[in-house]
């Protein structure tokens, strides 16, 4: 195993080479990257890198030193374009690149709206790479008019920053709700107070029917007639794994590049981690997105890919900072028929804990860092606890761990 091939530089790629050499891994090791920048953090992006809170250096997961220091070679602004499994050879124009070992971090890719309504116009905007906030950052000017497209966490998180910067901000969210895909009604409630109170215009159950402009966008048509002058769009529809690599060479895919539990792929010298992969949990098949799956799903894999077999066990967690309110996410609400409430004095503090019967599933906790981590060691040790407890704000949770 003299050479392992690491296809994406962000957060799981990054912690993969590191890894492999802090567990004693001496071959040559190979992280390649489409991106310029050295590998580095996404979640301040949307956050305080945009509210120019954060300076690019910051953003660095690890100075750029660090890989040259450990013998890892480095290659940003390369695009791989094609992976040769018969050979063991990665395709780079018209290099042909060999490996014993070859690991997909490639993660993943944001929704765009189609160019027939107006996706492609100048001022359209997405948030996922540095590149893209680095091009949306200079249309932040007070007072300008900015339409979000979508009511998940990363359109939310934009709605914050803008809204921070006095920007008028209009909000379309085609489902009944805000966050109706990944939380109960409690915390879309607890959000749009949020968000309307600091004069967010969110209009849930409407979509868009049509960005208009000559060029660049300047109106749009929403889908129940209503029309907006606007200066410019964020779209914010999710996003998708990339999995164009993997699928050209043949690798299986299921909602992302199908692992097992090692973290290895259809191909015994592939292995895939983070964004892009999907892997086995609690008899069903997952795929989270999130730095703490990054990071814990590709530490596993390098030292798989060293013989360890360890099978990777995700405790998921997850979190978004809008305004001054930090949320913290435990576990996964798949599944919940019942939630609790419980709030500790002020309004900005709350918890909501998802149970599926007895059986504590997930809590959202927003500024209550004790609720978040209380909830995280329970669903860590398999226990579920008393709801009336829960529910009870002068109750301490500490003791439920016991």
């Amino acid at each position: 195993m003299s050479h392992i091939v690491v296809i994406g530089a962000g957060q799981a790629g990054s912690s993969l080479v590191a890894k492999l050499r802090n567990s004693g891994f001496d071959g040559d090791i190979t992280l390649i990257g489409a991106e310029t920048a050295p590998p580095y953090q996404r979640p301040p992006l949307s956050k305080a890198y945009l509210l120019g809170e954060m300076e690019v250096e910051r953003l660095y997961l690890r100075p750029e030193s660090f890989y040259a220091e450990n013998n890892i070679t480095l290659r940003l602004g390369t695009y791989v374009d094609a992976i040769d499994t018969a050979n063991h050879q990665v395709v780079i124009g018209d290099e042909k690149l060999p490996y014993d070992q070859l690991a997909l971090t490639t993660g993943s890719v944001p929704r765009r709206l189609p160019a027939s309504i107006g996706g492609a116009l100048e001022g359209v905007h997405v948030v996922r790479t540095l590149d893209d906030v680095d091009r949306m950052a200079a249309e932040f000017s007070q007072g300008r008019r900015v339409l979000i497209i979508g009511g998940g966490y990363i359109g939310l998180e934009a709605a914050a920053v803008a809204a921070k910067k006095g920007l008028k901000v209009t909000l379309v969210e085609m489902a009944d709700r805000i966050l109706q895909r990944v939380a109960a009604p409690e915390t879309s409630d607890y959000f749009r107070a949020l968000h309307t109170a600091h004069g967010v215009d969110i209009r849930e159950g409407v979509g868009l029917d049509r960005l208009t402009g000559d060029g660049r966008v300047t109106g749009a048509v929403l889908s129940d007639g209503t029309t907006l002058e606007v200066d410019f769009a964020i779209v914010g529809v999710g996003i998708a794994p990339d999995t164009a690599l993997a699928e050209a060479a043949g690798l299986e895919i299921d909602n992302g590049i199908q692992t097992d539990a090692l973290g290895r792929t259809s191909d015994p010298a592939i292995w895939a981690a983070g964004d892009c992969a999907s892997f086995p949990y609690h008899g069903a098949r997952i795929r989270l997105e999130s730095v703490p799956n990054a990071i814990d799903q590709a530490e596993i894999v390098a030292r798989n890919i060293m013989g360890k077999n360890v099978d990777y066990i995700a405790t998921p967690w997850f979190w978004s900072d809008q305004y001054d309110v930090k949320l913290q996410i435990a576990g996964l609400n798949v599944g919940y028929d019942n939630v609790v409430t419980r709030r500790d004095g002020d309004d900005a503090s709350a918890s909501f804990w998802y149970f599926q019967g007895d059986t504590l599933l997930a809590v959202d906790a927003m500024n209550d860092p004790r609720a978040h981590m209380v909830g995280k060691r329970l669903l860590e040790s398999g226990k579920s606890p008393d709801k009336a407890i829960v529910a009870d704000s002068a109750s301490d949770l500490k003791p439920l761990l016991k």
